[in-house]
């Protein structure tokens, strides 16, 4: 079915207005009155959580998948590292929170904060990734929550296997596998993205696989100094033992594949020299990846650079690119920054308008319709960084866009006529980051 409903997780920590993180219920149907208008908000119960990452308790992954519904979505605090676990299923489109779990509790039971992404078991537990220890050091890992009742239950991996950063992952039940990605080091990526930074192991660099029943590590994959691998995507085909990671500060997405497990690079975007920014070379920033639900094509977020692209992946180890649309960026015309040399574009991009609102910031988080016919997208990668590198967006808010997608011959367009304007809200601007749909999505 056509998604109807959205349900996107908002924050204001860092914005300079002191009012509670919600999730926003927002209106999808073309022939609604309120299509396109943000129709209920669930503020939550404390101050400064930076709600991130969200995902449904049970996903179509599951071995009685068909009886499942998605009922409840789970959202894991980044800076908190609260959980909170909203009623999606009683009143889709006025959510209610139904239970928290203390961040003390996670602290003492687990020894891990900063969490990130949730995503279903088969067994029906729910899993977390996190980014590191209470402290903030560098502790990759995973926690788990019962299915049924969402109480915390514990670590997922074995003390001894415990990475040094963690992000995001996805599972793959019928090779028995698990991959995650590394992320930074919360403590000192904290403060702010730092050219000194580099070459110090705040930023990950390491692709793990894990044996899912044994929960034990069996192999890690080096991408190189500072790549950090963030979006991790198997292909849908349940027997396509393949699928593709994206590095943020590398620019490069590898396919990972069944051959005792290896990667190679796909696809990679060069850096553009520049003058006016932090660093001499402004690297291509890949945020988020998706696959479309016939593995057809791959989407791909360069939230720096602002542009969204599309690939055909029919032959998985040579992806063509088709298409490519600009949604705002460091490197737009008129912007502070001057593009000196750039192996792709002959001039910068122009700004985007989109009904008569300036969209600031690059395209982060993206969600598609299960037709494909439909990529929305937001622009908050992350309060901190998103406060430092597009101060104007977090002044003016975020947006939600919708891109309209070729899916006969490739192509993407700005739908002129869409837009989400988180600059409005009652309480002030506020930033947007994750995206899902009730009725399903390309990430559920």
């Amino acid at each position: 079915p056509r998604e109807e409903i959205a349900y996107v997780t908002c924050t204001y920590r860092n914005t300079c207005i002191d009012q509670p993180d919600f999730l926003a219920t927002i209106d999808l149907n073309p022939r609604s009155p309120c299509y396109g208008q943000v129709i209920h908000r669930l503020p939550m119960p404390n101050l400064k959580d930076e709600l991130h990452a969200s995902g449904f308790s049970t996903a179509c992954g599951c071995s009685d998948g068909a009886t499942r519904k998605r009922n409840k979505l789970i959202l894991p605090c980044l800076i908190s590292s609260r959980i909170y676990v909203v009623d999606v299923g009683s009143e889709c489109r006025a959510p209610k929170l139904c239970k928290m779990i203390e961040p003390v509790d996670v602290f003492w039971t687990c020894d891990k904060g900063y969490l990130n992404v949730p995503r279903s078991l088969p067994s029906g537990d729910v899993l977390i990734a996190n980014m590191g220890d209470p402290a903030g050091n560098g502790n990759g890992g995973f926690i788990v929550l019962d299915g049924e009742t969402f109480e915390l239950k514990g670590n997922w991996e074995y003390e001894l296997e415990v990475p040094r950063t963690g992000y995001d992952f996805w599972i793959h039940p019928r090779q028995n596998v698990l991959v995650s990605s590394a992320g930074f080091v919360p403590r000192i990526a904290g403060h702010g993205f730092s050219s000194n930074d580099f070459k110090k192991g705040v930023f990950g660099r390491r692709l793990n696989v894990w044996n899912l029943s044994c929960r034990t590590l069996t192999q890690c994959f080096d991408l190189g100094e500072d790549s950090l691998p963030l979006s991790v995507k198997f292909l849908h085909n349940p027997d396509a033992a393949e699928g593709y990671v994206a590095c943020a500060l590398s620019g490069v997405v590898y396919r990972i594949f069944k051959y005792n497990w290896a990667v190679e690079e796909v696809i990679r975007i060069p850096p553009k020299e520049v003058s006016g920014w932090i660093m001499p070379k402004m690297p291509a920033f890949i945020a988020d990846i998706i696959i479309s639900p016939d593995d057809k094509y791959l989407y791909l977020s360069n939230w720096l650079h602002g542009d969204i692209r599309q690939y055909d992946i029919s032959r998985t180890c040579s992806p063509r690119m088709l298409g490519q649309v600009f949604v705002g960026g460091a490197i737009v015309r008129g912007g502070p920054v001057t593009v000196c040399r750039d192996e792709e574009l002959k001039c910068q991009p122009e700004p985007l308008v989109v009904k008569c609102k300036r969209v600031w910031g690059g395209p982060c988080q993206m969600q598609l319709s299960l037709d494909g016919k439909r990529l929305y997208v937001t622009n908050s990668f992350y309060s901190t960084w998103d406060k430092q590198l597009y101060p104007d967006m977090v002044r003016e808010g975020s947006v939600m866009l919708q891109i309209d997608v070729d899916t006969d011959k490739g192509g993407l367009n700005v739908n002129k006529n869409f837009l989400v304007d988180f600059g409005k809200e009652p309480n002030g601007p506020c930033l947007a980051h994750s995206i899902h749909f009730r009725s399903g999505d390309s990430t559920s």
